[in-house]
């Protein structure tokens, strides 16, 4: 962007202080177009700021040349930012399914774009989880149905010492109550969940039987504590193999050191085999992901190539007179301690800007290389998946793939292959796809999700770890005889138990992937650490 539209960006957008967050993938990429000069009349704050969110878009947007003009779109007719956003969104196709690549049956919002708003917004909240970033202000767990019923509502994960845990609740719990109500029956009962237990109430009253059938009762206060998002870890002999276990929920910030910690012991006690169990985990942070890719990796692999990332056309190709006027320009690039990076040779003379990085697919900052680290060496690696598994956890697993032997088991992931970075505009951070990646065969364009080796419901009555759990089994079953074929009596602790034939299909339970718990984060942020 460029000239007089930039003199309200200016003023709207200086505020932002980026990180680049992305989740990437590999589509056809969006042919070059320079974004026109547009003049753009004043207006108010609110008017200023649809402005902007357009006008960033037609710049930055990984489809940007689906948009119209901006007299076209007229930004300043839409009622609500959201109602803008979710119309921006809707002009890319995706020509293997006819349909916008932000399209969604089950919602009136973009599969992929949202706003996070700041604190300093009333009445406004964030779609960018907060656990992300190592810490939350909630109650610390989740529920699902289980597919065998639709009045069966579970506890399907809680995050270690949150307040639910501490009230003694687990995956595998059973609701039968929620603030005095029984009739929990799906479809019925998901935005009443949704108010109750991921709305903004200070408590909520459960009665429910733990996983041996105990009844108890339980209020639980929402409050802040410290992610821990290793749920379980364990290893399993499985005949003459170490198999180790790890179930993993989001990619933040803070798990470095824990990560590396159960890989080692997986080291440690000769793991050849490794089941990363990702079912609930919709991203994070690409430099976790690229730290457990690495702890996976084969040594062999040092050097190559891991993932490329690829932006739009136009910014690949931006000339030094473009970078100037870009609305990049207005994106400080802070160091790693938060502070502006003094640059005056930059595009502003005076700090370092998103503007000044190099946007092209061959340049070094782009191109990922595997960097083998830990001592672990494996034969092959076992992903348990679902409709909930997306971004960073996509990367992770379509990075692996080209370079050993990888089982998906489970349901197809969600599909999120492209990327963002927040745009700051005034108090409101935007999230628009801006890049996607490819792995080292050029792979990519997972929009419709991963496909799995092993297609199968989970069994949310089981407890992290157990063994006849349905999708942990099909992984020992496979590490034990080299197929997912399971016996229909149970001989050992390793036969899968009979199941029930399902009452929720796969599509109603994508859905519920989406309806429950729906601001559930869903991205990968990707802090680029050039220094000028």
């Amino acid at each position: 962007m460029r000239n007089k539209k930039f003199l309200y960006l200016v003023i709207l957008g200086f505020l932002s202080f980026g990180a680049i967050s992305g989740c990437k993938k590999s589509s056809t990429e969006p042919e070059t177009e320079v974004p026109p000069v547009v003049t753009t009349p004043s207006g108010t704050r609110d008017e200023l700021t649809k402005d902007s969110i357009f006008l960033y878009g037609k710049e930055l947007y990984y489809w940007n040349t689906s948009l119209p003009t901006y007299d076209v779109f007229n930004p300043r007719r839409f009622s609500s930012n959201e109602a803008e956003l979710y119309a921006m969104t809707q002009y890319s196709l995706d020509p293997a399914t006819g349909k916008p690549y932000e399209y969604v049956s089950t919602s009136g919002e973009p599969k992929y774009s949202f706003f996070d708003y700041t604190a300093a917004t009333t009445g406004k909240t964030g779609s960018l989880k907060a656990d992300v970033n190592g810490s939350a202000n909630d109650y610390g767990f989740s529920v699902q149905y289980n597919y065998n019923s639709t009045t069966d509502l579970m506890v399907k994960y809680v995050y270690p010492n949150s307040p639910a845990a501490l009230q003694g609740l687990t995956r595998g719990c059973r609701i039968t109550s929620v603030n005095g109500r029984t009739d929990l029956t799906y479809p019925g009962a998901v935005n009443f969940l949704n108010n109750a237990i991921f709305g903004n109430n200070a408590t909520v009253t459960l009665a429910f039987n733990d996983v041996a059938g105990n009844p108890k009762s339980a209020v639980i206060s929402s409050g802040i504590y410290t992610v821990n998002p290793i749920l379980f870890t364990n290893v399993y002999t499985v005949g003459t193999k170490k198999v180790g276990y790890i179930v993993f929920n989001s990619f933040t910030n803070n798990a470095s050191s824990a990560i590396s910690a159960v890989f080692s012991n997986f080291a440690t006690q000769g793991v050849s085999e490794v089941v990363v169990d990702l079912r609930y985990n919709g991203g994070g942070y690409v430099s976790t992901a690229i730290e457990m890719i690495n702890l996976m990796a084969p040594a062999g692999e040092n050097g190559n190539t891991m993932f490329t990332s690829y932006y739009n056309n136009y910014l690949q190709t931006i000339t030094t007179a473009q970078r100037k006027t870009s609305v990049l320009a207005h994106q400080p690039l802070l160091d790693d301690a938060g502070k502006l990076q003094t640059f005056t040779t930059g595009v502003n003379g005076k700090y370092a800007t998103y503007a000044d990085l190099n946007y092209s697919a061959t340049a070094a900052d782009n191109v990922e290389k595997f960097a083998k680290t830990g001592g672990l060496t494996l034969n092959r690696v076992y992903f348990i998946v679902t409709g909930s598994t997306a971004s960073a956890s996509e990367l992770t697993i379509n990075s692996l793939k080209p370079v050993m032997d990888v089982k998906l088991i489970g349901r197809t992931t969600y599909g999120k292959p492209v990327g963002f970075f927040p745009i700051r505009i005034d108090k409101v951070d935007m999230y628009i796809p801006e890049f996607e990646t490819k792995n080292k065969l050029g792979v990519g364009g997972y929009y419709s999700g991963l496909t799995v080796d092993k297609e199968s419901p989970e069994d949310l009555s089981k407890a992290w770890g157990d063994e006849t759990e349905t999708l942990l089994n099909y992984a020992l079953t496979y590490a034990k005889n080299g197929n997912f074929v399971t016996s229909a009596k149970k001989t050992s602790s390793l036969s899968t138990t009979t199941t029930a034939v399902p009452k929720l299909s796969i599509a109603q339970l994508r859905e519920l992937d989406e309806k429950l718990d729906a601001n559930g984060f869903k991205g990968m942020v990707m802090t680029p650490h050039k220094k000028f």
